[in-house]
């Protein structure tokens, strides 16, 4: 069942990143995976653009409250999608040299309306090498 606060957070969490999957595509991106999850990491989507794969975190806030959404992206959290691309490009035969991360953020405003998207392309560190 769960708590009424924990399920309006995954809805929040779904609706952005439905969102920016729909901007991403808007884009020239091609979604090739949702929800990506391997044990120590995760991937809310992994997209492909000329040639590059992406992994891409998405934080999604409805209030300023505790920070905005870009905020929200811990370095541990970096650490997990990261982990997660690389996985998946192994996987997918894609080059680590052609694996980047970024990040979407999406701030509602306060009283309600569409949010501001923010778009950063190659925004978490990645050692290419590893």
């Amino acid at each position: 069942m769960g708590l009424p606060w924990a399920r309006s957070r995954d809805r929040t969490a779904r609706e952005g990143e439905r969102l920016a999957g729909r901007y991403l595509e808007s884009h020239g991106y091609r979604i090739l995976a949702r929800n990506f999850r391997i044990r120590g990491g995760e991937a809310d989507l992994l997209v492909e653009k000329e040639g590059w794969l992406v992994v891409v975190e998405v934080k999604t806030r409805r209030s300023s409250r505790f920070g905005s959404a870009l905020e929200a992206v811990t370095s541990e959290k970096a650490r997990r999608v990261l982990r997660a691309g690389r996985a998946f490009a192994r996987r997918k035969g894609f080059s680590l040299a052609r694996l980047r991360a970024d990040v979407v953020a999406l701030d509602y405003p306060e009283g309600g309306g569409a949010p501001r998207l923010t778009h950063i392309q190659d925004a978490l560190p990645l050692d290419r090498g590893r």
